[in-house]
């Protein structure tokens, strides 16, 4: 799958922009704040039909400004597809392929597979189970489309469910049929969610490790291990245990929503135990791992959007993952860098075809040198 060309009007700091895409890698150079990583970020729009930052969209329009749009021409398993994203935030957000609107958002995610690595996905070890939860969430929903059916009819049911036990306390009168009933709404759903993190997690496993192996030179054993509730116990079973907490609490204290991966280095605790190199190299892994499993099921090359590496890496480290890249046959690239020169000097030396683009106050002006 390749991104052809890119069109931003009104997004973030582009009033208007237009891109001419490499098939193979394309660098996004200059100062910081310039505009580099809106450019990532518009392209993860046109795919996820949101901000890779959870920003909001009211946030993504340009300064005084009503409404932005995004455009990408994509040549998807040999066929041209159009995506366009109007959005009037607040208001107005649509979805159209090849100049048809999505009757739902959703119906989109998972059509133009992605992965983005960016700085702040530390996070993934050093915050709390929701980023995990989120990194789940954001391989599945791009490689099955049933589970994202669920995930969202469990996360409705869910809001209401909570909604109403707050409503409890405040009135003082606890309806026990109706949190019955908003407990039997959840059991398919969490079940379904369930089987499925369960089955991704044992088919990551392996691509995970052998990832690792390969950024780290085999030095360490990792494991990405997952925890959820529903493990040791039946989902009713667990919420009717769990009433009298939830009521004093006010919100539903056991389920999928509560699930967790466990990262750990050599068996023990990743978030206690690495290194800063060792955690940069298990969160790249993570990232590699998550684009070699959609590949496999998507039966499609994703997009890679590796934002700020040198943020991540030395130079020689990047240097090898580009090896990589090009060893394992990694599909359409995009990288981000502060440095002008540095990228590009290296993918010549690698002898890997690319355009850059020097970044400047939310202009891109190709700089690929003529061969």
């Amino acid at each position: 799958m390749i991104l052809q060309n890119l069109i931003l009007t009104n997004f973030k700091n582009y009033a208007s922009e237009s891109l001419q895409l490499s098939d193979s890698v394309n660098c996004f150079v200059g100062d910081n704040g310039m505009g580099k990583t809106n450019l990532l970020d518009a392209i993860y729009y046109l795919c996820m039909t949101k901000s890779h930052f959870g920003i909001n969209d009211r946030n993504i329009v340009q300064h005084q400004m009503d409404f932005f749009r995004l455009e990408g021409h994509f040549n998807r398993l040999g066929k041209s597809e159009k995506i366009v994203a109007k959005v009037i935030p607040a208001k107005k957000k649509e979805i159209e392929r090849n100049a048809v609107a999505y009757d739902k958002l959703s119906e989109h995610i998972g059509f133009l597979p992605i992965v983005m690595i960016a700085p702040d996905d530390t996070s993934l070890a050093r915050e709390g189970g929701e980023v995990r939860r989120r990194f789940l969430d954001n391989t599945l929903a791009q490689q099955d489309a049933e589970y994202l059916k669920k995930l969202l009819q469990y996360n409705k049911v869910l809001k209401q469910r909570n909604a109403a036990l707050k409503q409890f306390a405040e009135s003082g009168h606890f309806d026990y049929a109706l949190l019955n009933t908003y407990n039997q709404q959840m059991l398919n759903p969490a079940a379904v969610i369930f089987e499925k993190r369960s089955q991704f997690v044992e088919l990551f496993q392996p691509v995970f490790e052998r990832y690792y192996k390969m950024i780290s030179s085999d030095k360490e054993q990792v494991s990405c291990l997952y925890n959820s509730h529903l493990q040791k116990e039946d989902f009713i079973k667990l919420l009717e245990q769990n009433i009298e907490k939830d009521r004093i609490l006010q919100r539903t204290t056991q389920g999928p929503h509560k699930d967790d991966l466990v990262f750990k280095l050599d068996e023990k605790p990743l978030k206690k135990f690495a290194s800063q190199g060792q955690l940069k190299s298990y969160i790249f892994a993570l990232k590699l791992a998550q684009y070699a499993f959609l590949r496999k099921q998507k039966k499609l090359d994703p997009i890679l959007l590796l934002d700020d590496l040198f943020d991540k890496l030395d130079s020689k480290r990047v240097q090898q993952l580009l090896q990589l890249l090009i060893d394992e046959e990694f599909g359409q690239v995009f990288i981000s860098d502060t440095n002008i020169e540095r990228i590009p000097k290296m993918l010549d030396e690698l002898d890997i075809s690319y355009h850059s683009f020097l970044v400047e106050n939310g202009t891109a002006s190709d700089r690929t040198p003529k061969k």
